[in-house]
């Protein structure tokens, strides 16, 4: 966690981050001051209100070393108010180190970042309006959770409003277990705990790590229906996560970073778009008349059973039907094609599902070396 020792009680509060808006005065007087002051001045301003409303993150650039390690190199970034956009990469592409930056724990060492409409200077803080965590929500394990919850709003200078705290505890599906010792909570049950506390403060940006990391499936449900009403409302959410489902269920857009470096970023749809042939498995009523089908429908190849090793996304180069399974790889218009030809041919279509996600092929693609340097 890339917090620095001096400004941490001010700053990091239970899994979230008091932070403080950037000082600035576009409307002051200046016609006291030098000429050259004065146009440099003027200049700031103009930029600053250049500076487009609807993007909650706007960097480039972003450079930032551990010694002789490049965490970050050169990334760019853009997110939108009211959208969901996902961070993903391998161990060590510097996902961690972004978001730590993004919440004000961490300072680049070059490169440009605006936040919420503020530029971002060299100093350990971000806008206000801004909450979430790195590496684990902090909470205090001998506290309930509802007394956490009530710690961070009173550290926050606020009177806890206890109505409030029912709420957040209610939508992040903890309200049966709001009198109980964190010290006794799942690390699902912690995540949720972490996400309830940036809730509090209404952010406008929410910044999470792993969010639904160690969540059970009801869990899971409760944490993406939050982020899908926030980004409703308007809050710009940035997460990240190892898993691709999660991702491609909830982002709009999504950058990956490999070794430090943007391999991608844009919009969910144009990668999957991006992604070429994709194996799907396939289940129907017959399946040699469904293979038959396939043979003669271009753009369509015949794959191993998921059974087989052979490819990275767990299909083989042979052609064998393991039991009503059949695996294809096809682009999407081919795959449109194939279902078309085997509804014309009385053939019932069962099941037609990816082997891994058309956004996990892509990642795999994007950031695994090439086999000769492996």
């Amino acid at each position: 966690m890339f917090i620095c020792i001096s400004v941490e009680r001010e700053f990091r509060v239970l899994g979230s981050w008091i932070v403080r808006p950037l000082p600035s005065s576009p409307g002051a007087d200046l016609r006291h001051l030098p000429d050259a002051v004065r146009k440099s001045t003027r200049k700031t301003t103009e930029k600053q209100e250049s500076i487009d409303p609807d993007l909650a993150v706007r960097a480039r650039g972003l450079t930032k070393t551990f010694g002789d390690v490049i965490a970050l190199d050169g990334v760019d970034l853009d997110v939108a108010a009211g959208r969901i956009h996902g961070i993903v990469g391998p161990n060590g592409a510097g996902k961690t180190t972004l978001l730590g930056i993004l919440l004000g724990l961490a300072t680049t060492d070059s490169g440009s970042l605006e936040i919420l409409g503020d530029p971002v200077r060299r100093a350990l803080a971000a806008p206000d309006g801004v909450a979430g965590f790195v590496d684990g929500p902090g909470l205090y394990p001998s506290l309930t959770a509802r007394r956490n919850l009530a710690a961070f709003a009173a550290l926050r200078g606020r009177d806890a409003r206890m109505a409030g705290i029912d709420e957040v505890l209610a939508e992040v599906g903890l309200t049966d277990v709001a009198d109980d010792r964190v010290r006794g909570f799942s690390l699902g049950m912690r995540q949720r705990l972490g996400l309830a506390a940036a809730l509090l403060t209404s952010p406008r940006l929410l910044v999470l790590d792993e969010p639904v990391n160690g969540l059970d499936p009801a869990g899971k449900n409760h944490v993406h229906r939050v982020l899908t009403r926030l980004a409703a409302d308007g809050t710009a959410v940035v997460l990240s996560s190892h898993r691709m489902d999660d991702v491609d269920a909830l982002s709009s857009e999504v950058t990956i970073l490999s070794k430090g470096r943007v391999a991608f970023s844009g919009p969910v749809d144009k990668l999957r778009a991006e992604s070429g042939d994709v194996a799907y498995r396939l289940v129907t009523s017959d399946p040699a008349a469904a293979r038959e089908v396939a043979l003669a429908t271009a753009g369509v190849q015949l794959a191993g059973g998921p059974d087989q090793p052979g490819r990275p996304d767990g299909t083989g180069d042979g052609r064998r039907v393991s039991g009503d399974t059949l695996v294809v790889r096809a682009t999407v218009t081919a795959l449109d094609a194939l279902v078309v030809r085997l509804v014309q041919a009385g053939i019932a279509l069962r099941e037609l599902a990816p082997v891994i996600s058309p956004l996990e092929a892509a990642f795999l693609a994007l950031t695994e070396p090439p086999e000769d340097e492996r």
